[in-house]
C-alpha cells in the first residue's frame, strides 16, 4: 500500500491550493492520515493530521489557513491551503501518524 501525495505547484502569496494524497489499497487499513513538508535546509514537520473518525489536528503553523480533510470512499486525504505565504515554500508529504516509511511528495511554491 502506497500514499501519492499530488497537485502540488506555483501560487502567489495570498493564493490556494489543494493537495491530494491517494492511497493505492483501501484508506480503511490506515488510522490517523497526516501531511507533513519540509522546507530547504529545514527539517520535515508535521502539519496537520487527520484520525479514522474525521477529526483533525492542525500544527501552528496551519491554524486559521489550512484544512485536512479525509474521503474515504475515494481513499484520499485531502490538505486544502489558504492564504498561502512564501515560508509555505516546501515539499508536502502525505503519510501515516506516527510517520512510517516515506514516499515522493509534492512541491509546493509561493510567490511574493
Amino acid at each position: 500500500v502506497q500514499l501519492q501525495a499530488s497537485g502540488g505547484g506555483l501560487v502567489q502569496a495570498g493564493g490556494s491550493l489543494r493537495l491530494s494524497c491517494t492511497v493505492s489499497g483501501s484508506i480503511s487499513n490506515f488510522g490517523t492520515l497526516a501531511w507533513y513538508r519540509q522546507a530547504p535546509g529545514k527539517w520535515r514537520e508535521l502539519v496537520a493530521f487527520v484520525r479514522r473518525d474525521g477529526s483533525a489536528s492542525y500544527a501552528d503553523l496551519a491554524k486559521g489557513r489550512f484544512t485536512i480533510s479525509r474521503d474515504n470512499p475515494k481513499n484520499t486525504v485531502y490538505l486544502q491551503m489558504n492564504s498561502l505565504k512564501p515560508e509555505d515554500t516546501a515539499v508536502y508529504y502525505c503519510n501515516e501518524y506516527p510517520a512510517r516509511t516515506w514516499g515522493q511528495g509534492t512541491q509546493v511554491t509561493v510567490s511574493s
